[in-house]
Formats: structure tokens, sequence, C-alpha cells
């Protein structure tokens, strides 16, 4: 299977990284293959479809199983999100939805902040100027909202160098952020993932090369 030879292939890069298989444009049956060969991390953009997924798959089989909420999460999707108890919501993006959050949990979630290192207006997160002050100000002012590192996205672009900047930025954010807890670099997705491992990454985010 090809998902074997992608996992070995990251293994081969960085044995100490691991892999977030994105499930979001695959139904339930397309997982099977992952978690019978040992794919315990799956990732959602959508609550709903976390949810469905969630129903199905976590019996007492699966209970193992980790998820990960990757999108945008949107005011009204909190306390459904929150109801699932996901085992890393990475796409923390600012200091005001993380205390939206963390007002309404009672049990401590692990997140991450998310960096537009990027600089492009399409995506979401915060700046690379303001992420070191960001990330410290939630730690202090969340009591149950557990930052554990930063996530963020490649720069959309053929140019490889621009690719490796964006990630190299996060990175160097990160290494700052260690004395304050941050184990997790987030970086990495399927077209550029062998750049983002080369640039520091420990976590990948890949859907297409898995489901392919």
């Amino acid at each position: 299977m090809k998902f074997i030879k992608i996992l070995e292939q990251v293994r081969a890069l960085n044995e100490n990284a691991s892999v977030v298989a994105v499930s979001k444009s695959v139904d339930t049956p397309a997982l099977e293959p992952l978690l019978r060969f040992g794919v315990l991390d799956f990732g959602e953009n959508k609550v709903q479809e976390l949810s469905k997924k969630f129903k199905i798959l976590n019996s007492s089989q699966n209970a193992s199983i980790r998820w990960h909420f990757i999108g945008r999460l949107q005011k009204n999707k909190i306390n459904a999100l929150l109801a699932l108890k996901p085992y890393l919501w990475q796409s923390c993006d600012c200091q005001n939805s993380a205390l939206e959050v963390d007002k309404r949990l009672n049990y401590e979630l692990s997140a991450l902040l998310q960096i537009n290192s990027a600089d492009e207006a399409s995506k979401q997160g915060i700046s690379i100027e303001q992420a070191i002050d960001e990330y410290i100000a939630i730690c202090e002012q969340c009591k149950y909202l557990k930052l554990k590192g930063v996530m963020s996205i490649g720069a959309n672009s053929d140019d490889k160098k621009l690719i490796i900047k964006s990630f190299e930025r996060t990175y160097k954010i990160f290494e700052n952020l260690k004395p304050y807890g941050a184990k997790i670099c987030s970086m990495g997705m399927s077209d550029d993932y062998e750049l983002a491992l080369k640039s520091g990454s420990n976590m990948l985010r890949l859907g297409r090369v898995l489901f392919a």
C-alpha cells in the first residue's frame, strides 16, 4: 500500500516525527487500513465531520484514536468540539480564541498556536511578530487550555526557497518557546512534508499522499 511507503519515508527522514492522517476528504472505511497498520492520529477540519467519524470509529477497539482538529473553529461550534474531547486542537489562532475556548472547558485541552509564517492573507494564524508574546499570554491566562507548541502552513508557492523560509520562521519561534513548554512543531502537508522535516518539523499533517 502506498501509505506504508510514505510512512517509511517519513521515518527515514526523522524517526521521531509523528504523522497526523488528515481524513477530511475520505469516508470512514478509508481509515481502516491505516488503523490496522498502527496509525492512531487523525485530523479533521470540520467539527461535524469529526463528530461523525468519532461516533463510528471510537468503539471499544478503537478507543485509542487521537483526534486532531485542524480547521478554523467557529464560535458556535466550540461546545460541539469540546464535547468530543479531541487529543489536540492544532488551529488556535489568537489569544481571543484561546480565552473563548478556555472559559467553556472543564478539562485540560492541548493546543497549538497557529502562526501565519508565510504572511499570506488567505491563511489564518498569528503573525510572526506577535507569536511569542501571544503564546506566553495564552499560557499565563488560560486555566484549562494548554499550549504544547506551534503549527503553520507552508508558503503557497512553487518556489522551494519561499516554502523553506516560512518553515524556518516557524521553527525559530518554536525554539524560542521551548522554555515555555513547546514540544510540538507541526509543519508540512502532502506537497511539502520533506521540506518541513528538513526544517525541523516533528509533526506532519498528511492527507492526499496517504489516501491516494
